[in-house]
């Protein structure tokens, strides 16, 4: 038997499962070989912190018969916990990076088709978290060793739900049917290009946007309404 998801839990994760509950739902149930965070009648719910593209053969087996709820979390605001080796706290401070509902991007950009399964649905959750830095020399070099040891829930905001592919289009600009570049667009929603690329990206394959030409170096996209 194995978890739908590949992490394993950490305190972001069992407190979001606590938050996400409603009275009656059943937690860590048995289905079809997979263990499932939260059942609520017949919908299937999962947390997954990160990493979407791991739940690709798990989603393969699980929906064609159950309909799945995938429930990602995108922090809004992030604090640095650093703790010693042994735990011992040394500092706090803010994250200067601030998540949207566009990063949902930087794990579809790997799973472009999510959401073209009808039973599934997507809800992204913006939080504010910590993130617990240890001094045990075992991290990656981009944190100058020190190990991500946790990540704890403050508070969830707002939420936003995505059951269909046409759902995404409520992320581009209101009433924006012109043809843009992916410059434009990451201008227009005041993000990096490299998101935005992400972005334009996963709405192709979703047959959501359409390339009708170049403008210089860029592709000219337009949208394409179901």
């Amino acid at each position: 038997m194995s978890r739908i998801g590949t992490l394993s839990e950490n305190s972001l994760h069992a407190a979001l499962k606590g938050w996400y509950g409603r009275p009656g739902d059943r937690f860590e149930v048995s289905v079809d070989g997979f263990v499932i965070d939260i059942v609520r009648d017949d919908l299937l719910i999962e947390i997954q912190t990160r990493h979407l593209y791991a739940l690709r053969p798990k989603l393969a087996a699980l929906l064609p018969r159950h309909p799945v709820r995938l429930v990602h979390p995108i922090p809004r605001e992030k604090w640095i916990v650093r703790v010693d080796a042994n735990d011992a706290p040394l500092s706090r401070r803010k994250s200067p990076k601030r998540g949207s509902v566009l990063h949902l991007f930087d794990e579809l950009v790997r799973l472009p088709t999510l959401l073209a399964h009808p039973n599934l649905t997507l809800e992204a959750l913006l939080t504010r978290q910590e993130e617990v830095w240890r001094d045990d020399g075992q991290g990656s070099w981009r944190r100058r060793r020190w190990s991500v040891a946790d990540r704890r829930l403050l508070d969830v905001g707002e939420r936003a739900l995505f059951g269909a592919p046409e759902d995404l289009l409520r992320l581009l600009p209101a009433e924006w049917e012109r043809p843009f570049t992916n410059q434009e667009l990451a201008a227009a929603l005041h993000c990096p290009v490299g998101l935005a690329r992400k972005m334009s990206y996963t709405l192709r394959q979703l047959e959501l946007l359409a390339v009708v030409g170049k403008r210089g170096r860029e592709h000219v996209h337009v949208v394409q309404r179901p």
